[in-house]
């Protein structure tokens, strides 16, 4: 299946989809330094600048991108669509373009009360089944919540009936929440990780640390954490570490791989199961 990978960052996207047996056949990324990281990781892959000029590709079975998160996120202003970063609609006119089977969207779970329910219509009106799941990091075992919100759109005329009416009003936040399945317990161990999604300033990183000297459980906890790599806590800073500003800011604006891994296995599945 042939990947046109939107957003790309430094690729979190196309490094699960690829492990689930997908191809990226182009990129679309402004940022100079993850378009370096893209360069080095996928060299035959072309990279495309701006999400609002990219040509038409042609042939993509699945578009994917964790579109701009900022007009929505709770660290930020939460201006939605009056944002001149919301980009959702720059997006949606590359789906309807090229026509792909699949779409897979990414964004912050505040989403779900502010634009969610206009993305659902959007993707419905443009022919596409729609499921949307909260999915933390912890799910696949990271040691953070990250809680994100993922939009699976299919579009298959032959094989299911879409762009069916929609059940419930435009802006029943209520009601767009419901259609949300949280998949993997937030609240399960949740005292074991950090939480990436608290209000600025909560401390979050020094409160972990003190509950794991004060916590009888504290040598499993960071057994837990050996798993994933992470920086020292000499100083709370890592010094002489090449780009270091740019990779903190390119990871915190990545995905889990292994979430697109596991949606992408699902789909393949699913493609599998209809070629029959």
């Amino acid at each position: 299946m042939r990947v046109l990978d939107l957003f790309s960052g430094i690729g979190g996207f196309s490094i699960g989809l690829e492990r689930a047996g997908m191809t990226t056949v182009a990129f679309c990324e402004i940022d100079p330094y993850c378009c370096a990281v893209l360069k080095k990781h996928w060299p035959e892959v072309p990279i495309y600048g701006d999400v609002r000029t990219i040509p038409r590709i042609g042939g993509i079975d699945v578009i994917c991108g964790g579109f701009p998160c900022q007009p929505f996120s709770h660290a930020g202003k939460q201006l939605g669509a009056e944002d001149d970063r919301h980009l959702w609609p720059a997006m949606l006119e590359v789906i309807k373009r090229e026509q792909p089977t699949w779409v897979i969207g990414e964004n912050v779970i505040g989403l779900i009360g502010m634009e969610l329910d206009t993305v659902m219509a959007d993707l419905e009106g443009a022919g596409y089944a729609c499921r949307t799941f909260a999915i933390p990091a912890l799910a696949v075992d990271a040691p953070h919540r990250r809680d994100r919100l993922w939009i699976v759109g299919y579009s298959n005329s032959q094989q299911l009936n879409v762009g069916v009416p929609r059940s419930r009003e435009k802006g029943s936040s209520a009601a767009t929440s419901e259609r949300v399945l949280h998949v993997g317990d937030a609240s399960h161990g949740a005292d074991d990780v950090a939480d990436t999604n608290c209000e600025r300033g909560c401390g979050g990183d020094d409160q972990r640390e003190d509950a794991m000297d004060a916590d009888p459980r504290s040598e499993s906890i960071r057994g837990s954490y050996a798993r994933w790599g992470a920086e020292s806590g000499m100083g709370r800073v890592a010094y002489g570490v090449p780009n270091r500003a740019h990779r903190l800011r390119a990871l915190g604006n990545a995905v889990v791989p292994q979430i697109p891994e596991m949606i992408g296995r699902a789909i393949m599945e699913i493609q599998k199961g209809l070629q029959k």
